[in-house]
This record gives structure tokens, C-alpha cells and sequence, in this order.
């Protein structure tokens, strides 16, 4: 029988708060590491993309998108502060191709993909700016040694080149020598942005940070998402006006709404308003809202999981059922049920747990099955292989920890 609806109800302590529950997470946390700690370094620089069973794909001369490089910087700086050994390398690896091979020496700023030969796509893009932001944020929590150069430098490009102070969020896209590739502006960049700022944030204590984290949230969710019953709106115009007609690339840029970043928007709007001392009233119900209507809209109460998109009549447009927004509900409801306690926030971090566990952790070749079809069996439509751990490691881990901060903050307070 498919995982659709829940058909017990909580009781009992939260299960983030049971020792068997917090071992178990663990356990998963280290097998997503086992998976890719030994495998992924390609030793001509960067990671290699794995494929299902964790062998590299297109070892010869693999393909580094930036968000894939800084993601493993980030993920391998957890590691260290777990105390995972092995993980320093792995960071020192990740950031050595990001200061001499991604970085462009010569325009500035970071491109987004390279093969041995060199760029392949050497486009300014705001996504993979921010993931180099969260990258040198996590890097420096463990004390490397490129990391202040490179927080100083992705932030001048990012508040130089990207930032558009009249918007109060950032611009989209930019050829190799910044001139403009088009008027679009979109909110995935900014959430992850959201995220790296607060990061930088706490690392740094530079308020600055912060205050563009909140511009973005006050734009994307208090005045557009709020003004659509909590549906998180994709895609805008330069002037921030919303492009309910824009048609892009699926696997960043779904036609619709995507109920997935709803979760990933609940998580980071209570760790935002909890880092800016509890000021900004909106955010938890705000958080709420946006929790409540992916379960709503975007869960398949049929089969079970988040349909990835949804069109604008709420229909889901794309029924795969994707391992990230599933990773961003635990994390989501995890931080619901530390700040606003209750059944229903409870209820769910189990019952998508138990959803993952039987249809997305793939337990025989280890690491999280990307891409499940219509019928919950492991599918490749929109993805080949097993991309990261990002997503699926840090939905182990922030049940584990006080949902006040980023896990490189809150890791350390925890453990000294």
C-alpha cells in the first residue's frame, strides 16, 4: 500500500526527542556520507557526479557545475564539525577549484560549469554565487584558510554585480564579462541567496547580511507568496512584477509553482526571524502558512509524496516526486515543531519520514533515490544518478540540533 495520508495520529513525545529516533537519523546521516565521502573526489579537480550505484559518471572528463562544488564545501564543513574524519580533505579539494578553477580571474565573479578543458558554461549566475557564499561561510566556521578571501570576494560580486538595492533581492543572470542575458528574475535564486546570507551572517556578525536576507524574504513571501494564499510564486519580470506565462527549464525553472521551495521557505523564514531576534511578527505564520498549503495542494494524497510542480489552477503539471522536497518537509516541520508545537506538524515530520525510509532511501546501493515516477518507482526524467547530499544530509541532521540557526552555527553551540 502506498504511504498516502496518515493513519495514526502523534502520541507520545516528539520523536526528535527520543534517543532511538535521534540514533536513527544519525545512521543516516553517516550513510549518506558513506556513500559519497569515498567516491566523489575527482582527482583532476572538483567532484565527480555519481550514478546510482556511486560510480563516477563521465570519469574521463566530468562535467562541475558550481552549485554541485560548493554544495559538497558545505556539506564535507558539517562533516568536520561532527568530527567525521576524512571531511577536511574533501573541503580543502572542493575549495581549492573554487578559488583557482571556478573563479574567473579575469571578469570576476564564479562560472557555472567546467570540464577539464575548461568553462562549458561560463554564465554569472545568482544561484551558483550563492551557494558560493554558503560554501565560504561553512569553510570558515572550520578555519580554512581560503575562506575569508573567498567570503570577501563572492560577497563584493554579489553586492556589486547582483544586488538591485530598489528591489531588495538579487538580479538573475549575466554573461561571462557581465553583460546582460535577460530581464528575468527569479525566486530560487533569492531563497538560496536567503539562506547563504544568514550564514554569512552568523560567521561573520555582520548585520548587512542579514538585512538583505529579510528584503528578500519581506519581497518573495510577504508581499508576493502572501498575496497568493501562500502559493510561492517562481518567476518575475525585472521589475518584480510576476510572470505567470514564463516557460523554462524544468529542473530549475518549472513552469507553475513548485510546492517543494513552500517547505524550504517555512524552515528558512523561522530560522531568519529567530537569527533577527524574534522582531519580524509575520514570519512564523507566515511559515505556517506555507507549510500547511504544501501539504494541502502539494501532497498526492493517493500515492504519496510532493508532486514537483503545480500549475496555476493547483493541478499538479509535473507528478514526479523528487527526494528534495521531501528532505524540506522533515527540515520544515522539525522547525514548526520546535517554534509552534502542535499534532499536525508532528504528525507530518513522521509520516514523511516513514515515506522516505520505504520509497526514497535507497537501501541496498546506499544515498536517496533523486526521481520517483507517478507510480513511486525509481525514475531518471529529470535526473541521472545520485546528484548530492546536500538536501537529503541536512534533513538528518536539523532534527538534531536547536532550530535557531544554520547547522554551522548551531553544531558547534551544541557541542562546544
Amino acid at each position: 500500500m502506498p504511504i498516502s495520508l496518515p493513519n495514526l495520529p502523534a502520541t507520545g513525545p516528539s520523536w526528535r526527542a527520543r534517543p532511538y529516533h535521534r540514533q536513527w537519523l544519525m545512521t543516516q546521516a553517516n550513510r549518506l556520507f558513506d556513500f559519497f565521502q569515498h567516491r566523489c573526489v575527482d582527482p583532476a579537480g572538483g567532484f565527480f557526479n555519481l550514478d546510482s550505484t556511486g560510480r563516477a559518471l563521465d570519469s574521463g572528463n566530468s562535467l562541475r557545475q558550481i552549485h554541485s562544488t560548493t554544495r559538497m564545501v558545505h556539506c564535507f564543513s558539517i562533516g568536520v564539525l561532527l568530527g567525521r574524519p576524512g571531511c577536511d580533505a574533501i573541503v580543502d579539494h572542493g575549495m581549492d577549484y573554487l578559488w583557482n578553477r571556478q573563479r574567473d580571474s579575469e571578469h570576476g565573479g564564479y562560472v557555472w560549469s567546467l570540464d577539464n578543458d575548461g568553462p562549458k558554461d561560463d554564465t554569472k549566475q545568482a544561484y551558483g554565487h550563492a551557494f558560493v557564499l554558503l560554501a565560504a561561510s561553512s569553510a570558515k566556521v572550520v578555519g580554512h584558510p581560503l575562506a575569508d578571501a573567498l567570503l570577501a570576494d563572492v560577497s563584493q560580486v554579489l553586492e556589486e554585480r547582483f544586488w538591485e538595492e530598489q528591489h531588495g533581492a538579487a538580479a538573475e543572470e549575466f554573461a561571462r564579462d557581465w553583460s546582460p542575458v535577460s530581464q528575468y528574475r527569479g525566486q530560487n535564486s533569492n531563497m538560496h541567496l536567503t539562506e547563504a546570507l544568514m550564514a554569512a551572517f552568523e560567521v561573520t556578525g555582520e548585520r548587512a547580511y542579514l538585512d538583505k536576507a529579510v528584503r528578500i524574504a519581506e519581497l518573495i513571501i510577504g508581499r508576493h507568496a502572501a498575496s497568493l494564499g501562500y502559493r510561492v510564486a517562481e518567476h518575475f519580470h525585472a521589475d518584480w512584477a510576476l510572470d505567470r506565462d514564463y516557460r523554462g527549464y524544468d529542473v530549475f525553472r518549472p513552469y507553475g509553482t513548485t510546492p517543494g521551495h513552500w517547505l524550504e521557505w517555512a524552515r528558512l523564514l523561522l530560522q531568519l526571524w529567530a537569527l533577527g531576534g524574534k522582531r519580524h511578527d509575520w514570519m512564523p505564520q507566515a511559515s505556517s502558512e506555507l507549510f500547511r498549503q504544501s501539504i494541502s495542494l502539494g501532497w498526492d494524497r493517493d500515492r504519496g509524496g510532493f508532486f514537483y510542480a503545480l500549475d496555476w489552477d493547483d493541478r499538479p503539471r509535473l507528478q514526479q516526486k523528487l527526494w528534495w522536497p521531501c528532505a524540506e518537509a522533515i527540515g520544515a516541520a522539525a522547525f514548526l515543531g520546535e517554534h509552534s508545537p502542535s499534532d499536525f506538524h508532528e504528525t507530518w515530520y513522521r509520516h514523511v519520514w516513514s515515506f522516505v525510509d520505504r520509497y526514497v532511501i535507497d537501501h541496498e546501493e546506499g544515498g536517496w533515490h533523486p526521481e520517483l515516477s507517478e507510480g513511486l518507482q525509481p525514475a531518471s526524467t529529470l535526473f541521472t544518478g545520485k546528484p548530492d547530499l546536500y538536501h537529503a544530509l541536512q534533513a538528518c541532521l536539523i532534527p538534531l540540533f536547536p532550530a535557531t540557526g544554520s547547522l554551522t552555527r548551531v553544531i558547534p553551540q551544541a557541542w562546544g
